[in-house]
């Protein structure tokens, strides 16, 4: 067994009982990194952190040095296990498991000892279990993939450093930004640089007082703060609190921990320190200081006595003051903003009224806007009342929800709408990290029908910049359907248009429609039209009255049409159209790809025009001849898609790059190469079973990652039974869990004999959305008594416009 890689595909494909070493998998600092991958495996996705590269034949249970072990989807993808040695420290079930049937992401960040595991896209977000080593190993630095007892795929591993902000780590979708980008605008911040570390014994905000030490040195507090993190206020909410007893510089290390998540102490005040976390009863800093203490009894070598001790509160976003990452209790600040106690702002919404009994120093350790207002001396900062205008009231609280616990609301997540106006709201009070999570959570929920409206929103905003890219390579890739379900697509801004126009990823199943939507724009139509309509009008009018403003662009814009790849006979109507009689541009083009069709496209001087050269990203038309025919997918992909004359059943070939599967278990009578084959079988079902209360019966095709369909037409073939289905559904999905019905069959009588082929197609928009997964599945009995729920076909075939 061996260890490959496969440049094309990024893939790292590591056998049983081997592990995989690069050099460049490895932290930036020893002991601190985190590393995202992605993983296709049915159980023991296994990294292995050490201070040294080890060998191919390395296997951790070997190990003398000293190293970390994560083990995602161990005793057959049924627990998750971390060792430390060797030796199993924890083991739990139903955590960080593998997905057998497509990759995985994953991300896991080491910190000090402090190992956090997550699982999906963005880094440093939904976490699903954290485990602190008291004893930590902090020079571990490179990374190995590992496997167990079968093959591990593993892709798009980044090592990642815990000192870059979140923004700048994100994926979204398939765009990345890299350390290099720009996103922070106006008043958007960096929390590595802002947060409650900027009011740490600062007298702005302050609401209370410590009087410290026999000198009686004051140092300014707040109450918010306080309450949220430990028992400050357990005899009296008197704003002083005097510790004769206690040095400044203890006090300071308690409140640095409290404000930044850090601090350090002289070794001999590192008692004192834990005494004043019991006092008020700052737990995490208490039982820090009582385990380095601990460790330093076993082993007085660990510490060098004239230095500092330090201490980090372990969290997944080390040195960031925002409050996800500060020892402070969530639950007690969303107290804190339910009941009001020690408020210092009502904040009132005009013709709404009052939405918050809020605390400012919460608002500004957010909000640079909030900041500013409640300190550089406007009339907000004097009183305890603010009233705010054109600000919609309910994402305006769900906002407020979010500054106090640092979460989205799923009622929120729910709502597009609401989500787009709390983006607007993150953007104007320059909350980076709800901006964030906004965009993470619209591009996770939206749709094809959505995007063109989202692009209209964000186009003017500065900082969405990187969800603005990502929609036009959205719009770009799903070209086809953005124009043809509706025109929302010419009310948008005249650079966006362009740049989707442009885009190199622009996928198209003909140049005409790419023609058409220029055109469209042009004349902002408020109805779906091709060119013929528009060369009707223009026979009775002229470019400047129906493009307007517009003709500038249009002008600007063919170009970008790759006319020498359509048809003759189009381009010989094009070329006798009102439309190249009217605009000179358009009858060059058409002429210049006449020409290039009669000498041939092959035309050495062409080669680097990309007017005659195929989009990278067009789709293949493998069209519906007649039932049984040699033009659809599964045939295709059959001749390794065309590289081979003859055929070969896809699902039998050594490497599969097209599955079926069944509503039923694999039998006899239940075996999906059976539907791909070119041959008739007798019996040949899907049987049902129980999804979501409901019985369920389907077959269904996997097309593979690296493709996708659109279906305009399919066939099935009835096995030998008189189960004839009646009504049924034709679905397409993404990801195969959600589910676009894009031909629904009620009381459909067209099967009626045994082995009879049938064949429908899809009409409509829908017909241009593309797919990797489809099914057929049963709606309800089918004519047989005896099993009506055994959906009985032995051959499906998909046609359409194929990446």
């Amino acid at each position: 067994m061996t260890m490959m890689v496969e440049k094309k595909e990024k893939l790292l494909t590591v056998a049983p009982f081997e592990c995989a070493w690069r050099e460049d998998l490895k932290f930036r600092e020893a002991g601190r990194g985190c590393v995202a991958f992605e993983a296709f495996a049915c159980n023991d996705v296994t990294l292995v952190f050490r201070e040294n590269v080890g060998s191919r034949g390395y296997h951790y249970k070997r190990d003398s040095s000293p190293h970390y072990t994560v083990i995602l989807g161990s005793h057959r993808n049924k627990r998750l296990r971390i060792e430390v040695n060797g030796k199993t420290v924890v083991d739990v079930a139903g955590v960080g498991l593998c997905c057998s049937s497509k990759f995985q992401s994953y991300w896991i960040s080491i910190y000090d000892g402090l190992i956090s595991i997550g699982n999906g896209k963005y880094p440093f977000q939904d976490v699903v279990f954290q485990w602190m080593d008291s004893n930590p190993i902090c020079n571990v630095q490179y990374i190995g993939l590992s496997s167990w007892d079968k093959h591990v795929r593993y892709r798009n591993v980044n090592v990642l450093s815990l000192k870059h902000s979140l923004w700048r780590n994100m994926g979204f979708g398939d765009y990345d930004v890299d350390d290099e980008d720009e996103v922070d605008a106006g008043y958007m911040m960096d929390y590595d640089k802002w947060g409650l570390r900027n009011f740490l014994e600062s007298w702005e905000l302050s609401d209370m007082l410590f009087i410290v030490g026999v000198e009686e040195k004051p140092v300014p507090g707040h109450k918010a703060i306080l309450t949220a993190s430990g028992n400050f206020f357990m005899f009296s909410s008197s704003f002083l609190i005097k510790l004769p007893n206690v040095s400044y510089v203890t006090l300071h290390a308690l409140l640095q921990y409290i404000y930044t998540g850090w601090t350090q102490v002289p070794h001999d005040q590192l008692g004192s320190l834990r005494d004043l976390s019991r006092q008020f009863e700052v737990m995490p800093l208490l039982k820090q200081c009582e385990e380095t203490m601990e460790r330093f009894k076993k082993d007085k070598k660990l510490f060098d006595i004239n230095k500092n001790v330090e201490l980090t509160y372990p969290c997944i976003r080390p040195h960031c003051s925002i409050l996800p990452s500060l020892p402070l209790s969530v639950d007690r600040l969303r107290q804190l903003k339910l009941t009001g106690q020690y408020s210092d702002v009502n904040i009132y919404i005009e013709n709404y009224g009052l939405v918050a009994q809020a605390h400012r120093i919460i608002l500004s350790l957010w909000s640079i806007p909030f900041a500013k207002m409640f300190t550089n001396g406007m009339s907000e900062s004097m009183s305890t009342e603010v009233t705010l205008r054109d600000v919609p009231p309910e994402a305006f609280k769900a906002m407020l929800e979010f500054l106090y616990d640092g979460e989205l609301n799923n009622k929120i997540i729910e709502s597009g709408a609401l989500l787009l106006q709390l983006l607007l709201l993150a953007d104007q009070f320059g909350v980076t990290f709800l901006h964030q999570e906004c965009c993470k959570m619209l591009l996770e929920c939206i749709s094809e029908d959505s995007v063109c409206p989202l692009l209209q929103v964000v186009s003017s905003i500065s900082s969405c910049r990187v969800i603005k890219e990502t929609l036009q390579r959205r719009t770009s890739m799903n070209f086809d359907y953005c124009i043809s379900a509706c025109t929302d697509f010419v009310l948008l801004d005249e650079t966006i248009f362009v740049n989707i126009i442009k885009h190199p990823e622009l996928t198209v199943t003909s140049e005409e429609k790419v023609l058409n939507a220029i055109l469209m724009y042009g004349m902002k139509a408020k109805e779906l039209v091709g060119w013929e309509v528009v060369d009707d009008l223009i026979q009775n009018s002229n470019p400047e009255l129906l493009f307007g403003e517009r003709l500038q662009l249009v002008n600007d814009l063919l170009p970008f049409v790759r006319f020498p790849l359509l048809q003759h006979a189009l381009l010989e109507k094009l070329q006798n159209s009102n439309i190249g009689r009217h605009i000179p541009v358009f009858q060059n083009l058409v002429n210049e790809a006449l020409i290039s069709v009669k000498c041939g496209l092959a035309r050495l001087e062409n080669e680097e025009n990309v007017r005659f050269q195929h989009r990278r990203s067009s789709y293949r038309e493998l069209q519906y001849i007649c039932d049984g025919d040699d033009s659809g997918v599964l045939y295709f992909a059959g001749t390794s898609y065309g590289e081979h004359s003859s055929w070969f059943n896809p699902l039998l070939a050594e490497r599969k790059t097209i599955t079926i599967t069944a509503s039923s278990p694999h039998g006899r009578y239940t075996d999906p190469k059976v539907l791909a084959s070119r041959t008739y079988q007798g019996t040949c079902f899907a049987g049902p079973r129980l999804e979501n209360g409901n019985i369920s019966s389907w077959w269904m095709v996997d097309l593979g990652q690296d493709h996708q369909l659109m279906c305009n037409y399919y066939t099935l073939r009835q096995d030998g039974s008189k189960a004839f289905p009646r009504c049924w559904n034709f679905q397409g999905s993404l990801e195969g869990k959600s589910w676009t019905n894009l031909r629904v069959h009620e009381n459909e009588w067209t099967v009626c004999k045994p082995a009879q082929f049938a064949s429908w197609p899809i009409t409509g928009p829908k017909a241009l959305l593309p797919f990797r997964y489809f099914r057929v599945v049963l709606t309800a009995p089918t004519t047989d008594v005896t099993n009506p729920w055994n959906l009985s076909i032995c051959y499906l075939e998909l046609y359409g416009f194929f990446l």
